[in-house]
């Protein structure tokens, strides 16, 4: 009998080698990490308005979390975009950093976005794009104000709110004037993606990476930038947020860079949960580069 299962076993691998592999490329232990931090993360000081769809695609849907907190004379809208290589990733993992922002009185919207291979660049920027004009066309119905907003991605994430500041594909979005604060976290924003066995994927590679990546194409904006390093960091190289950091300053932006201790790729984005805020800084490093974009709507301190 043993044998018997075990020669099915054997056949059951051999016919479904395939799809096997890809569920095994798709488990990722930052997967498995992201729901443990969703089981710790409290329920309370926010109210969560889940699937809401800003666009006519299937993963056009987003996420709101509404602070109960009040620090502000009028709330900020945060908006969150999540990392993965732009090939993978779910806003239902994000809801520590939901309840982080809220916890600080900052509301929160987490999108989905179309991945690669299926979608390439400029496709997912154009998502975030539309994601901010839907917001700002259904502020009143869902009690937020898209008027003081703020940009703030990990990875792949930080690409694209960066792109949707300074690439010429999108920049006439009229609802980037609202846009404060850029906060980029490990951003990959100036790298060859030609045959990288990582993001090759989610960019043409017949078009050179000069045309794509933001760093070419950085221009005035009255937005502060805040750009966070891991700094043990070996999935996107140090150099992406140094060289991003000086061309803004070079076309006479605001842009502060941060590394942040013991973390690494992976792990700058957990540590920003509130259950880690006293072991990690990133919670407060964060939260710091908000309060100063919108210190004059602060109405206690912190």
């Amino acid at each position: 009998m043993f044998s018997s299962k075990y020669s099915n076993l054997k056949q059951f691998v051999q016919q479904n080698s395939q799809y096997i592999k890809q569920r095994l490329n798709d488990f990722r232990v930052y997967d498995l990490a992201s729901h443990a931090l969703d089981r710790c993360t409290t329920r309370q000081g926010y109210r969560r308005v889940e699937n809401i769809a800003y666009g006519l695609k299937a993963r056009h849907r987003l996420d709101l979390y509404l602070s109960e907190k009040q620090r502000f004379s009028t709330r900020p809208l945060v908006i969150f975009v999540y990392g993965g290589a732009w090939l993978r990733g779910d806003k239902s993992h994000y809801r520590f950093v939901g309840e982080a922002l809220t916890s600080c009185g900052y509301d929160v919207a987490i999108i989905n976005y179309q991945h690669a291979p299926q979608h390439q660049f400029p496709s997912y920027v154009h998502d975030v794009a539309l994601a901010l004009q839907f917001l700002n066309m259904q502020q009143e119905k869902y009690g937020i104000s898209t008027a003081q907003t703020a940009l703030m991605g990990h990875s792949a994430g930080a690409f694209n709110i960066v792109s949707l500041l300074h690439h010429p594909t999108v920049i006439d979005n009229s609802h980037i004037d609202t846009v404060r604060a850029v906060i980029g976290i490990a951003g990959p924003y100036h790298f060859d993606y030609v045959g990288d066995p990582i993001a090759a994927d989610a960019f043409d590679q017949n078009i050179p990476y000069q045309q794509v990546m933001p760093y070419y194409f950085v221009r005035p904006h009255n937005a502060r930038h805040y750009l966070f390093l891991a700094a043990k960091d070996t999935v996107v190289m140090p150099s992406n947020s140094y060289d991003l950091h000086q061309k803004l300053l070079d076309q006479g932006n605001h842009s502060e860079l941060t590394v942040i201790p013991r973390t690494n790729h992976v792990s700058v984005m957990g540590s920003f949960a509130s259950v880690f805020s006293r072991f990690f800084s990133t919670k407060a490093q964060v939260i710091k580069a908000l309060d100063e974009s919108f210190q004059d709507l602060l109405i206690q301190k912190s």
